[in-house]
């Protein structure tokens, strides 16, 4: 029996509830509506890592950040164990169009073919570099990085690099799809080789720029956040922009209509992907597909853009997996799940053995219906300083010994505006997370020895 075919469908800086099949009643995504309604939806599933650079690494390795040594702006080692390298080694045709985010000089990391992609080495990673050449040539982070503001009031009609990325490299998977399936140039079809494509695109990631037919049409419809209680936590009130005096309400609401169209646009590219595979003779029940981010959006709730947060907006991500010859769709799981849980998952459908060491635990049983051995707890961590444990409803997070501590009811307070960790009702919860913090080599007890989460993948 051949082996599922694979697609992963991938964006970035994608807050969940800005999709129609979370009930938002604006935005248009009809192509992961329909994936959404056929398969299964993961309604609390979290980013281990809510910035770009280890956010990714964690998901291709299966591994929290403290795990595979990406806590900061760092890529994994070279040949590092990844799922795509997994599936390589068992013969599947791995390809890879889009984003990845790798630095080394291993671009790859397991993909056997990046007909497109962000394929470049930073200084850091290059060898035998001359440093003072480097340091001639280098530019202060402020002239790199543009503010938040600068960012909102830049917003609008537009046609940045993003969205010519991701055009560019969704032909390319139109191309490798073609050739894996038909090559009708040169018979060299490998149609009975089983496939694991990921389309990752860079949208709806800033700058908030669309095209004025998308503008145009959110514009007058979407609502800005406005009036959001600020946190007073010294590292959860960073990256404000204040309504009303850094940016106005007319120019808060063009980003946020940029950013549903770029959501809107990303949706339309996915579908020809879909579409593509249906014109090369493939049965789309046939193929695993799943969608998914590698954070959130922010997007000026509590005040904040971008990402870096453990609220609900830039911490969880959207998931759904399809596959109706495997399992059940139209179905919603409510535990906590992560990213890395990807890794083992995949592994369970494909039928290929999990390896050890992972942070991962396969999501079949979920897929399935069956959540009575599941722990329901989700880890994220940026940098060695702030880290989140969610288990249940409850959300509790370290910003390291001179900050203090913050735990979120989402139960009795889904908006995430009330901080209970110092309600006496919960210090029994408090104390427990506390000691599930040094067990992940955090905290002022931390484990000397961590090695990692101590999940059983199956």
């Amino acid at each position: 029996m051949n082996r599922p075919n694979i697609l992963f469908l991938m964006s970035d800086e994608h807050r969940p509830d800005v999709t129609g099949y979370e009930g938002n009643e604006v935005v248009l995504t009809p192509v992961l509506d329909s994936l959404a309604a056929t398969g299964v939806v993961f309604s609390n599933a979290y980013t281990p890592s809510p910035i770009c650079v280890p956010g990714r690494q964690c998901l291709m390795s299966g591994q929290l950040p403290k795990t595979c040594g990406c806590e900061g702006w760092f890529d994994l080692e070279p040949n590092y164990m990844t799922f795509a390298r997994q599936f390589a080694r068992h013969a599947y045709s791995t390809v890879c169009c889009g984003k990845l985010h790798h630095q080394t000089f291993d671009q790859m990391q397991g993909w056997m073919s990046r007909p497109a992609g962000d394929l470049s080495v930073t200084g850091a990673y290059f060898e035998g570099q001359v440093a003072e050449e480097f340091e001639r040539y280098g530019r202060p982070f402020s002239d790199v990085k543009w503010s938040d503001t600068k960012e909102v009031l830049r917003a609008g009609v537009g046609r940045s690099r993003i969205i010519e990325n991701d055009e560019d490299w969704t032909e390319a998977a139109l191309k490798s799809i073609e050739r894996h399936f038909n090559d009708a140039q040169y018979d060299r079809e490998n149609r009975d080789r089983p496939m694991l494509l990921k389309v990752s695109l860079i949208a709806p990631h800033y700058p908030y720029q669309v095209d004025e037919e998308r503008f145009g049409y959110y514009l007058n419809r979407v609502a800005p956040f406005l009036d959001q209680k600020v946190s007073d936590h010294p590292f959860l009130s960073r990256r404000q922009v204040r309504p009303g005096v850094d940016a106005s309400e007319r120019e808060l609401r063009r980003a946020t209509a940029a950013y549903y169209g770029m959501v809107d646009h990303i949706d339309t590219l996915y579908g020809t992907v879909l579409d593509q595979l249906e014109q090369v003779g493939q049965d789309l029940d046939d193929w695993i597909i799943i969608y998914t981010s590698d954070h959130g959006e922010m997007l000026g709730e509590h005040g904040i853009w971008e990402k870096q947060k453990f609220y609900e907006a830039s911490g969880r991500v959207p998931l759904l997996i399809r596959w109706p010859k495997g399992f059940e769709g139209g179905k919603i799981v409510n535990e906590n799940v992560n990213l890395c849980d990807l890794f083992a998952t995949l592994c369970d459908l494909a039928g290929l053995p999990i390896p050890e060491g992972l942070d991962s635990r396969s999501l079949v049983p979920l897929l399935n219906g069956d959540a009575s051995n599941w722990n329901n707890e989700t880890v994220s961590q940026f940098q060695d300083t702030n880290v989140m444990i969610k288990q249940g409803h409850l959300k509790y997070q370290w910003y390291g010994h001179d900050s203090p501590e913050v735990l979120f009811d989402l139960e009795k307070d889904p908006s995430e505006n009330t901080d209970y960790i110092n309600d006496p009702a919960y210090k029994a919860e408090v104390d427990r997370f506390r000691v599930r913090l040094a067990e992940l080599g955090h905290g002022p007890n931390a484990d000397p020895n961590y090695m990692n989460a101590g999940y059983t993948s199956a």
